[in-house]
């Protein structure tokens, strides 16, 4: 403990932003040791919240977004932000990454393009469902959708066949429709910052 300083706690907590496990590791003591030093010197603890929204704001980004855009890569950008705006799922519902639901297979081609365009994601974290109806092929329609997306078949999850076919319905969907998702709450928080400066904009 005689080797503890206030003084470097405080750097090493409040402005590096660390954590008492990150401290002990840096120091090469307990964490506990940290936790009680601060106690005791009476330097105040983050509450739960602040410690994750620290450990959020210290996460790498899975994305690199490009810079200096051409003209066409802006419009690009613009599209997908629009599409997202009118089909994405947004962070105020149960989403925490970015999902993209459409049966539309060009606009899917758009958005992905978007994502590996601009947004330049990681591949390996994309993820697509299926959604259809029970009497259809799943194998064809998964098919037909690693065609169109060339995303890997093995980062499609379990599809959702809906039970309540009726033979009226038969040309409705006739691929199904997909769910887009990438894992990444920054790029959802990202997409939505950008659909708010358009708004603001116009």
């Amino acid at each position: 403990m005689k080797t503890l300083s206030k003084k470097v706690i405080k750097n090493l907590y409040y402005k590096e932003k660390l954590s008492t496990i990150g401290i002990g590791k840096k120091l090469k003591v307990s964490p506990w040791v940290i936790l009680r030093f601060m106690k005791r010197v009476k330097l105040p603890i983050r509450t739960f919240k602040e410690a994750n929204a620290n450990a959020f704001n210290k996460k790498e980004l899975s994305f690199s977004i490009k810079k200096n855009l051409t003209r066409k890569e802006e419009k690009l950008k613009i599209a997908g932000i629009m599409l997202y705006w009118a089909e994405g799922g947004k962070s105020l519902g149960k989403y925490w990454s970015v999902d993209l639901a459409n049966s539309d297979s060009e606009m899917i081609k758009i958005f992905l393009k978007f994502l590996r365009q601009i947004c330049r994601i990681d591949e390996k974290k994309l993820r697509v469902q299926l959604y259809c109806y029970a009497n259809q092929d799943i194998e064809k329609l998964k098919e037909y959708w690693y065609k169109i997306t060339n995303i890997p078949k093995n980062q499609f999850i379990k599809p959702y066949a809906r039970q309540d076919f009726r033979i009226e319905q038969k040309d409705r969907m006739r691929y199904g429709l997909i769910h887009i998702r990438y894992n990444d709450k920054k790029l959802l928080y990202l997409i939505e910052k950008w659909i708010r400066g358009y708004c603001d904009k116009n």
